[in-house]
């Protein structure tokens, strides 16, 4: 009886058109994100921070970026992690080389226009070919840019090892150097660009990328032209990977080396799309905690259970309970962790009634 849509009328388009038309979805987002600004910073430990909620909204954001070209455009991709790179070594080089520009919304931009340009280069042979294919062009985008990041000493600063470190991070005079501030940031800006992705994919451009995905050939029959659509969906997934990236270094690791956004990030990334739902922003989020907290839930089951097991044991098990849960996932709900949800709210919907 609590989620219902009895009287909720709507009167004009704006009302009809709002991002959540169900008052209780309104409420309850709201609640979600108050939570996140007020109460968490109040109880959460520095374990939690650093190993659970940074990684956890960076990978969302990344995510979203990557659910914009998968399951919004239907354009496979197997390159996120050099994106996400390419975002990374933009910030790092501007913040370097351009000290007066020390402001971290300012760098975190410049790495996704970077990421963006490079997303649209990569991007243009996805007018000619589609599916295996355009995902093999990906994927030799990420071997390109692995080798550019650790083959080109100008862009590490010629550090002998290819690593790369940052130091002090501000933004407007306010120095980011605690967890929880890097939380606070980090989730401001996860709320502020996870609205534009709403906002896109449910305006006219949204739209195009849909009429794409379903049958591009009818698409462009109707208007829509296809090399337009689909760079346009590589710029803004890029965008939004290379702020992940940016975010990714400068916040989670602090100093990073280029196999930091190899291809297994690339791998870790689709996966989570793919489990949390295609075509669903909240498919990420949910893809991403996936993702996240399963693995140090295995890492810690054993020792909860009072099992006993070596470190290479125990790595190896996760390791295989994880991709069982991730085969075993699919087929029970290929269409993700989104759908589950959609699924809940249709009960309630319904609850208690049967019909």
């Amino acid at each position: 009886m609590l989620y219902r849509e009895a009287g909720q009328f709507k009167t004009d388009y704006a009302a009809d058109q709002q991002i959540f038309p169900i008052v209780q979805d309104r409420l309850f987002v709201a609640a979600v994100v108050v939570a996140a600004f007020l109460v968490v910073p109040l109880f959460a430990s520095q374990y939690l921070y650093t190993e659970i909620l940074i990684p956890f909204l960076i990978l969302s954001l990344a995510a979203v970026g990557l659910n914009i070209l998968v399951g919004y455009c239907g354009q496979v991709s197997l390159g996120t992690g050099g994106f996400m790179a390419v975002g990374a070594y933009a910030a790092y080089n501007l913040w370097l080389r351009v000290p007066e520009v020390n402001n971290l919304i300012v760098v975190f931009l410049f790495g996704g226009v970077m990421s963006a340009a490079v997303g649209i280069l990569f991007g243009i042979p996805s007018l000619r070919i589609k599916g295996f294919y355009l995902a093999v062009a990906t994927l030799a985008s990420q071997f390109f840019l692995d080798w550019l990041f650790a083959r080109v000493k100008w862009l590490t600063n010629y550090t002998p090892s290819g690593s790369v470190a940052v130091g002090e991070t501000s933004v407007f005079g306010w120095i980011i150097d605690t967890p929880v501030e890097r939380y606070l940031f980090i989730l401001a800006f996860v709320v502020v660009a996870t609205l534009v992705a709403k906002n896109l994919v449910r305006g006219h451009i949204g739209r195009s990328w849909m009429a794409i995905r379903d049958m591009d050939i009818a698409a462009e029959i109707i208007g829509f032209r296809p090399l337009r659509t689909k760079l346009s969906a590589f710029a803004v997934s890029s965008f939004f990977i290379g702020i992940a990236g940016a975010m990714w270094a400068f916040l989670r690791l602090g100093a990073w080396e280029p196999l930091a956004f190899d291809i297994n990030r690339s791998f870790q990334l689709l996966f989570m799309v793919i489990i949390g739902g295609l075509g669903s922003l909240l498919g990420s989020f949910l893809g991403a905690a996936f993702i996240v907290l399963v693995p140090i839930l295995l890492n810690q089951l054993p020792s909860w259970l009072g099992i006993k097991m070596s470190t290479a044991l125990l790595s190896h098990l996760e390791f295989m309970v994880f991709g069982a849960m991730i085969v075993f996932f699919l087929i029970v709900e290929p269409h993700g962790l989104a759908r589950l949800w959609a699924v809940a709210k249709e009960k309630l919907r319904l609850w208690p009634f049967p019909h």
